[in-house]
């Protein structure tokens, strides 16, 4: 059975795995964080994330929308599209 996800889960997971994946406080992560300009993420962490979000999530990003996914809470909407979930 697929796993029944919501927009809460969804971003506890999210800050979660940026927590682990670039080794700051999961407190301290917002929405609004830039994985670069705010929680200091190289092309090498980003690649990562990536690759982290798929196992996390059981899904494929494609490099081309991955570069575009650059803030917390766009990681969080890209997901909610692919994992087909809604604000209701």
């Amino acid at each position: 059975m697929a796993e029944q996800w919501t927009v809460e889960e969804i971003t506890r997971r999210v800050k979660q795995v940026t927590a682990n994946q670039l080794q700051v406080d999961v407190e301290s992560i917002r929405p609004e964080n830039h994985y670069v300009d705010d929680l200091g993420a190289d092309s090498l962490d980003l690649t990562e994330l990536a690759i982290a979000f798929e196992d996390e999530f059981d899904l494929e990003i494609p490099d081309s929308d991955f570069n575009h996914l650059s803030t917390v809470s766009g990681v969080v909407e890209y997901l909610k599209g692919r994992l087909s979930i809604s604000d209701h």
